[in-house]
């Protein structure tokens, strides 16, 4: 609906880059004014620049390493002081290791907690009473891994499992307080993490990544590789007026890769 998001304060994190950035250019189209957060101020810029040279409102930054406690209540101090209110928090910031199992040790495990679980649950719980004044939405990007556990990615594979059982629990409590709770899971798609991750794929199994690409796709079935707007066409929508009967619920852009009843 032309002009719905006007207005609106739209949070997301890991919007300097990837799928995250898509999904800030995309609620950039619709007229929302948008806040990013990321760790680099470097690419926060970048991300902002072509949002405004797009012909859309400058969005607001804020740089930070969404681990520590202390970035997350800046984040929120720097929206409530710019803005007052929030419509909109999408947490698709995090990156996990993959590799080898018998290689990984506990600092990345730890590391792949604490950003895309660890972070997304302390900047909902800050946001939460902005987003309760608003009757706002609560959008989890988290992976397709939820789903299917992969042995070369256990860490990504671990806390999206818990990420997609937090959304849905934090969907009962959205449901109480008028929040709506959605996630999305991405299956493969062609960002620069996602190259980052087929590299390390490939010195785990000893291979090239270009053999690791084609094993994704044969394996699962698919046509073609998503592209981060695949993505963030479904964010737009999640969050709209259109969307309010949906609660709860977790979907995946993947081809259909993902396979099961789900």
């Amino acid at each position: 609906m032309p002009g719905e998001f006007a207005g609106k304060v739209v949070v997301v994190t890991g919007g300097s880059r990837g799928i995250g950035r898509a999904i800030a250019e995309a609620f950039a189209r619709e007229e929302a004014s948008l806040v990013l957060a990321a760790s680099s101020a470097v690419n926060l810029a970048a991300a902002a620049e072509t949002i405004k040279k797009s012909g859309a409102n400058a969005p607001m930054t804020c740089a930070g390493d969404l681990r520590k406690p202390d970035a997350c209540e800046n984040l929120l101090k720097t929206v409530s002081e710019r803005h007052g209110r929030c419509d909109i928090l999408v947490n698709s910031a995090g990156a996990t290791r993959a590799g080898a199992f018998l290689d990984l040790p506990d600092d990345a495990w730890n590391d792949g907690f604490a950003l895309k679980f660890l972070g997304a649950v302390r900047l909902t719980r800050l946001f939460w009473p902005l987003l309760k004044a608003t009757r706002g939405h609560v959008l989890n990007v988290i992976g397709g891994a939820a789903r299917t556990p992969d042995p070369e990615f256990l860490i990504g594979s671990s806390v999206n499992g818990a990420m997609a059982t937090f959304n849905k629990g934090l969907s009962q409590l959205g449901k109480r307080d008028g929040v709506n709770v959605n996630a999305i899971h991405p299956g493969t798609t062609e960002t620069e993490r996602t190259r980052q991750l087929w590299a390390q794929r490939a010195q785990a199994l000893g291979k090239t990544v270009d053999e690791i690409r084609e094993q994704i796709m044969t394996r699962s079935g698919v046509r073609s590789i998503a592209q981060p707007e695949d993505i963030a066409a479904l964010a737009v929508f999640l969050c709209s007026e259109r969307a309010r009967q949906i609660q709860g619920v977790a979907v995946a852009v993947d081809g259909g890769g993902t396979p099961g009843v789900y």
